[in-house]
């Protein structure tokens, strides 16, 4: 059994972190020391070095609880519930990318077609005039309905 700050040194992450995990109950003190000192365990690192697995991938604190306590309780969880957690995830992910990938695309194309002259003023700058034309204000309010 360890105090907070050996925790965090050991998972490196700050007391902070792990306060904030514990207000959000994704790990709960293993006991109290006489003195009324949170004491954490071996499993708590494990779960804290889960938690911080899970956020590497991308994971947010919601889920990452929702797989803290199907772990738990595993043997009355099946795996497909686990599996619709980073499915649905993935679907996120791609979705982002998809978007990520058209911005690119459009801002790409209006960048490549400025020619970028030091000496000329920007009144006449071709990325200005494209991000004011009437295509863009369509979009917008397509956008925003």
């Amino acid at each position: 059994m360890f105090q907070i700050g050996e925790l965090a040194k050991r998972c490196g992450v700050t007391a902070d972190t792990l306060r904030f995990y514990e207000k959000n109950a994704l790990i709960k003190p293993a006991g109290r020391s006489d003195s009324g000192y949170r004491l954490y365990s071996a499993e708590n690192q494990k779960q804290v070095a889960f938690i911080l697995r899970a956020k590497d991938l991308g994971l947010s604190l919601d889920e990452i609880k929702e797989l803290l306590e199907i772990k738990l309780e595993a043997t009355e969880h099946s795996c497909a519930e686990v599996k619709a957690i980073t499915t649905a995830k993935l679907k996120v992910i791609d979705d982002k990318i998809e978007e990520l990938t058209r911005i690119r695309s459009a801002l790409k194309k209006i960048n490549d077609a400025c020619c970028g002259e030091i000496e000329d003023d920007a009144s006449h700058c071709s990325i200005l005039g494209a991000l004011a034309s009437e295509d863009v204000a369509k979009s917008c309010s397509h956008h925003h309905k």
